[in-house]
């Protein structure tokens, strides 16, 4: 697996992320450690996690596997969040500097570690001044427990926000954002993608696969049924089946399967591969139940697309720009590009 800088902070880290959101729900503690493994393996460094992950299961089945290999942990560059409510208590969330800290320390404590790589606002908090969040990371770092900050889950002038105000206050840089971001999402390309290639910013999508619709597991005619994340939970979140089962999903999910069959490759390859060319991107977040679902996403290093494969799919997924403002803006701006 290759390596890239993190922006411009000089680090490097895998080319693809590990995302363990299934860590201690759809993956057992045994399960989730075969996987660290299997990523590790293959060249993985980059580990992504959240406290609000099983209210943090996922993060202490991460500090258990990191006490096994004590002399191999200083390879993994590890990444988590704060921000929802831990065990459903609204005092135990939000971005304040209470509780940035606090989640600091017990995020700390339950993966075995006297830091984290990258700490991430898992979205915004209307509640709390971004100044306030930017001071309590910029403690962190000051303090050895955080080395880098980032944002997820915000819209452009949010992240505009957080980048100058860090700047100008002399804080803590935020050098990274992790948004949802595939061929059936591709909204972020309209302000936040283009500020973090002005910023500099790495951008680690989450949902690469659009929780698994590009992977072929859906189909027009048959609704899910079984031991899939919607088979069991139709109506689940951002993939809910009626609110994803559009035109548009399918022709894309068509055309992603007819460039696998091409290639002789899984179609969720070819939605990676894709992804991961996206200018800016640093590291797509896997996700995976199994060891086997992981190592047949982890061939999309094998895999690279033409010119006329990127092309197709970039057509086929383009969403509809809307009139105002960028549909305007990009007209009154034709003649200047």
């Amino acid at each position: 697996m290759q390596l890239r800088p993190l922006g411009r902070t000089g680090a490097l880290v895998s080319e693809l992320a590990l995302g363990t959101m299934t860590f201690g729900k759809e993956a057992d503690e045994p399960t989730s450690h075969r996987l660290l493994d299997e990523f590790s393996a293959a060249g993985g460094t980059l580990v992504d996690t959240a406290d609000v992950y099983q209210d943090g299961r996922s993060e202490e089945i991460i500090g258990s596997w990191l006490a096994t290999r004590p002399a191999g942990a200083r390879d993994v560059f590890l990444a988590t969040k704060c921000r929802f409510p831990m065990h459903g208590d609204p005092t135990r969330a939000g971005l304040s500097r209470r509780w940035v800290t606090q989640a600091v320390d017990d995020s700390l404590r339950r993966l075995g570690v006297d830091h984290v790589d990258l700490f991430q606002a898992h979205a915004w908090d209307p509640l709390t001044p971004v100044g306030e969040t930017l001071a309590a990371l910029d403690d962190a770092v000051r303090a050895g427990k955080v080395r880098y900050a980032g944002f997820s889950n915000v819209t452009g002038w949010q992240l505009q926000r957080a980048v100058l105000e860090a700047r100008h206050a002399g804080l803590a840089p935020v050098v990274s954002l992790q948004p949802q971001y595939s061929l059936l999402v591709r909204e972020v390309e309209w302000e936040l993608i283009p500020l973090c290639l002005d910023e500099g910013l790495a951008v680690l999508p989450w949902g690469p696969l659009g929780q698994g619709w590009l992977s072929g597991k859906y189909r027009a005619d048959e609704r899910p049924t079984g031991a899939t994340r919607l088979g069991e939970d139709p109506d689940r979140g951002v993939e809910a089946y009626d609110k994803r089962a559009t035109g548009r999903t399918w022709d894309i999910v068509a055309e992603v399967e007819r460039v696998a069959q091409q290639h002789g490759v899984p179609m969720a390859t070819v939605a990676l591969r894709w992804l991961a060319d996206r200018p800016g991107v640093t590291a797509p977040i896997l996700g995976a139940r199994t060891v086997e679902q992981l190592r047949a996403n982890l061939g999309v290093t094998e895999l690279r697309l033409d010119e006329a494969d990127t092309a197709a799919l970039d057509r086929v997924s383009a969403p509809p720009t809307p009139s105002y403002p960028y549909g305007l803006v990009a007209e009154m701006t034709e003649d200047r590009l």
